[in-house]
């Protein structure tokens, strides 16, 4: 065997060959478990109502706060190669999510209510996002933007889950008893919506923190790295500022007062027309927010994972050394 053959041998693979061989039989695990999961949830809350038994309650908050953010994980799962090893995954997940909320909350606490109590709130919990991006990912070697993401997407999909249970209690518990219906709505609505909040903005943040480095096992500074912590957190405070922004374009439209917010409306028509525009300004709200995260994201995956220019050497026309 000569020596070329040898080190052809010898090279290892490819990642993304290395990730095809490894991984083959995983992909489609995250939408089976998330049709399974739905079902089990469905039959839970079934059960629930005609036995009415409360010991279940906390079975739906877990069920239904975790079940789209650790799809989440799956799917990210499925398209990693060993830099992201399950353990990591894992890791950004349950470590992760929970101390954001802490973190977050700890921070968040002494905010008082105001009118930029939301935008705080956004460049706080980003805030936190980052430090545990840069601290779960500092031993990632090669780094890069699709890892980043990936990472990103995880470490935000932790957050969303303990944020969404901590929704879901409260949304449960009243003067009265235990709100199931409230319950209900609270986890059908943020579960619907968990992957376009933290995860698709700690997706941002990650893609573009990590393709920085570009291929490097160290992070690099860059310009695009506060550009893209002042979007996200921009787009977060816009996201909980969904409510306040609708009742500001549905009082323009209507022509409602500030008396009218206060007190009530003069009948019922007016206070139903009011409630109908001020959803669908959410609604609108939310999907502006959302398309613009995910333009973000594809801006940082092609910023980053463009192909390098070649280099091309200027050659002068004609034959200098003519071969014999």
């Amino acid at each position: 065997m000569s020596s070329s053959t040898q080190l052809v041998a010898a090279t290892p693979p490819p990642v993304n060959a290395r990730r095809r061989r490894l991984r083959p039989s995983r992909r489609g695990w995250w939408w089976k478990v998330l049709i399974f999961g739905a079902i089990l949830w469905a039959i839970t809350v079934a059960v629930t109502v005609v036995t009415r038994n409360t010991n279940l309650v906390p079975s739906l908050i877990l069920m239904g706060s975790f079940l789209v953010p650790f799809c989440v994980v799956l799917f990210v799962a499925e398209r990693a190669d060993e830099r992201l090893s399950t353990q990591r995954l894992a890791t950004g997940f349950f470590i992760g999510g929970l101390l954001g909320v802490l973190g977050a909350s700890l921070l968040d606490g002494n905010l008082s209510a105001g009118v930029w109590t939301n935008a705080a709130v956004g460049f706080i919990d980003e805030g936190v996002m980052a430090v545990l991006l840069v601290t779960l990912g500092w031993a990632i070697w090669a780094k890069s933007a699709s890892v980043g993401g990936m990472l990103g997407a995880t470490i935000g999909a932790g957050f969303a889950a303990f944020e969404s249970a901590g929704f879901a209690l409260r949304s449960a518990i009243t003067p009265d008893g235990i709100d199931l219906v409230g319950l209900l709505q609270s986890e059908v609505v943020r579960g619907v919506l968990a992957p376009l909040g933290h995860v698709l903005w700690t997706a941002v943040l990650g893609a573009v923190l990590f393709g920085a480095a570009r291929g490097a096992r160290r992070f690099i500074w860059s310009w695009w790295t506060p550009v893209a912590f002042i979007t996200v957190s921009i787009l977060h405070a816009l996201w909980d500022s969904a409510s306040e922004l609708a009742l500001l374009l549905s009082a323009t439209i209507t022509g409602a007062t500030t008396r009218d917010l206060q007190i009530g409306f003069p009948t019922t028509e007016v206070a139903n027309t009011f409630t109908s525009i001020g959803m669908v300004f959410v609604v609108v709200v939310l999907a502006l927010v959302s398309v613009l995260g995910i333009l973000a994201l594809v801006f940082a995956e092609r910023l980053y994972n463009r192909p390098a220019r070649r280099a091309t050497a200027y050659r002068p026309r004609g034959r200098l050394h003519p071969t014999a």
